[in-house]
């Protein structure tokens, strides 16, 4: 009877031990949180800006399925984000392209529209100073960039039409290929960049203007690596090593992504985190939905893209995916950091374009991020780096390599 006495006491006083233990992490964990600039460099929120009832500057968490919002970011200390102009890919034709440029234009006005509404508690910045201005007065932070450069069509003059009207980056294809390059999830067309993809990048990098790989096929990549000046970056993607997706950079590439001296930022989309689990039932809705809809691409009305966002999100009610947990994001920053080191490695959610996972759900839950690193023994100057300072190293030398070459001309 004595000996079970002693084994609970002993039970009770390590559980307090680890109890304290925790509460030290959370603790030092929130510190440096909020220390940290924190920045998110692929969101797809204006998705939502049609819908009816949303409003940024409320919290939208009970009304819909989006992911970010004002009072969202404040909660979760999220004090920047890239808002992603995205248009998915249509016919390459005169007139889809010219329906492309339109579409990018309005979501771009759209982004605007909603920062002016929010000027109290956000402003648009365009460059990293923005940022840490914007957080020193207690403002959110909204970056553009643009997902997807089907919007140039074959006009190079684009590039700095958008970057005057404040993108600071493109992604330069998405699931499909386009006219700039080969895309990681269709066949070989250009093998890698195409002789108008690479006017493009030396257009962004005589502009200052990140160039954003994310999406883009291996090929496409190695040609990037070898004509870019600047610094890239990989918006929102993850290492193949621990996922095997095409979507994510395998080792090799992570190397010459160190050579460049760019940064990953990685994805908490679950199917780039890790290998989905078989859903059948689910998968064959899905792709239901997806034919029907002709994969999302040429929608031709906003009723449209409506109803096949509803269908899309009516099985994640009746069927939800198997959701990757931030451990899982921390065990592919963990194979980078160990592969290239800590100056490569940073955040892009791509929350409402399908970020989300079973313990962060929207941006209310970045904290748990922090904790995780804290747990496994980051930093604060590791931490601070993956927050948003790595990322900002490659945007400032992508600006000055732009000012550097107006110097010498």
């Amino acid at each position: 009877m004595r000996n079970l006495i002693l084994i609970g006491i002993i039970a009770l006083v390590l559980q307090s031990c680890n109890f304290i233990s925790d509460k030290k992490i959370r603790e030092e964990a929130q510190r440096i949180h909020q220390k940290a600039l924190t920045l998110d460099s692929h969101t797809d929120t204006p998705l939502w800006f049609d819908d009816e009832g949303f409003d940024f500057g409320k919290n939208n968490k009970n009304i819909n399925r989006s992911k970010i919002d004002i009072p969202r970011m404040e909660e979760g200390g999220m004090d920047a984000i890239f808002i992603a102009s995205f248009v998915g890919q249509g016919s390459r034709t005169e007139e889809g392209n010219l329906k492309a440029k339109m579409e990018n234009d309005e979501i771009i006005a759209s982004i605007y529209k909603v920062a002016e509404k929010n000027k109290d508690k956000a402003g648009i910045a365009l460059n990293p100073e923005d940022a840490y201005r914007l957080e020193k007065e207690g403002k959110r932070a909204f970056f553009i960039g643009i997902e997807n450069g089907y919007p140039l069509g074959n006009e190079i003059s684009l590039v700095e039409d958008y970057y005057n009207k404040g993108a600071r980056y493109i992604t330069l294809c998405h699931t499909r290929n386009n006219d700039i390059c080969d895309s990681s999830t269709d066949s070989t067309e250009h093998n890698g960049l195409s002789d108008f993809g690479k006017k493009v990048l030396i257009e962004m990098n005589r502009l200052g203007m990140l160039i954003d790989v994310s999406h883009i096929s291996d090929k496409s990549f190695l040609d990037v690596m070898e004509l870019s000046k600047a610094p890239i970056i990989a918006s929102h993607s993850c290492a193949r090593a621990i996922c095997d997706n095409p979507r994510n950079l395998s080792d090799d590439l992570l190397l010459k992504l160190k050579d460049n001296g760019g940064v990953i930022q990685i994805c908490i989309l679950s199917a780039y985190l890790k290998t989905p689990p078989p859903q059948p039932v689910r998968d064959s809705l899905k792709n239901i939905v997806i034919k029907k809809f002709r994969s999302f691409n040429d929608q031709t009305t906003d009723e449209e893209r409506a109803q096949a966002r509803k269908e899309w999100f009516a099985i994640d009610e009746t069927h939800p995916p198997i959701l990757a947990s931030v451990s899982e994001i921390v065990d592919h920053i963990d194979h980078i950091v160990q592969l290239i080191g800590i100056d490569y490695v940073g955040i892009g959610t791509d929350f409402d374009g399908g970020g989300g996972l079973s313990d962060c759900f929207d941006v209310s839950e970045m904290g748990n991020i922090t904790y995780e690193l804290v747990k496994r023994g980051y930093t604060e100057e590791e931490i601070i780096k993956i927050w948003g300072g790595n990322f900002m190293r490659v945007f400032e030398e992508t600006i000055r390599y732009a000012q550097n070459q107006k110097t010498e001309m």
